[in-house]
């Protein structure tokens, strides 16, 4: 028989696996849209041209390494709070002309991921729809979705603004 320590380690642990197990199916999907008057390949190269990041780009300031699947790219990011963070996800996809994925973890898969991604989609008149997000997941993410529905969808839409008038003045 169970002495009462022992019930309340138990129970506790209980708790624990049913905290973790809530927090890791938590999620937040962030979308945004720009419709760019320039064809995908040409908003495809701005984007990729990751070494003119810092001469367009107001949120993503520097990034390296290679858009290909399966590789490990760099970022340094300067949020509209004044915050700045570097990240290191993994490509997911690199697909010229229509579509950039990658997926950035903090410390352990499902504390706090965040799938961001880029689709270009063309439309008529040589122009692109493009859709630009991120899908948040973990446990995580119940504590910061303010935040991320404030300042991070902020800076989407000042990513957008910048590769909108980037691609549209032909560089």
């Amino acid at each position: 028989m169970f002495d009462m320590k022992a019930n309340n380690v138990l129970l506790g642990v209980a708790a624990l696996v049913a905290l973790v197990g809530w927090g890791v199916r938590q999620s937040e999907p962030l979308r945004t849209r720009v419709l760019i008057d320039a064809p995908p390949e040409q908003v495809w190269q701005v984007l990729t041209d990751t070494a003119q990041y810092g001469q367009w780009n107001p949120v993503m300031v520097r990034m390296t390494g290679r858009l290909q699947a399966g590789q490990t790219i760099e970022f340094e990011n300067h949020s509209q709070d004044g915050n700045t963070m570097t990240f290191r996800p993994t490509v997911l996809r690199a697909d010229a002309g229509r579509e950039l994925r990658w997926l950035g973890r903090l410390w352990v898969p499902r504390l706090f991921d965040g799938e961001h991604y880029f689709v270009l989609t063309p439309t008529t008149g040589g122009k692109t729809q493009l859709e630009h997000g991120e899908t948040f997941r973990g446990a995580l993410v119940p504590f910061v979705r303010g935040w991320l529905r404030g300042t991070v969808q902020n800076d989407f839409h000042r990513i957008n603004a910048a590769l909108k008038a980037r691609a549209e003045a032909g560089n």
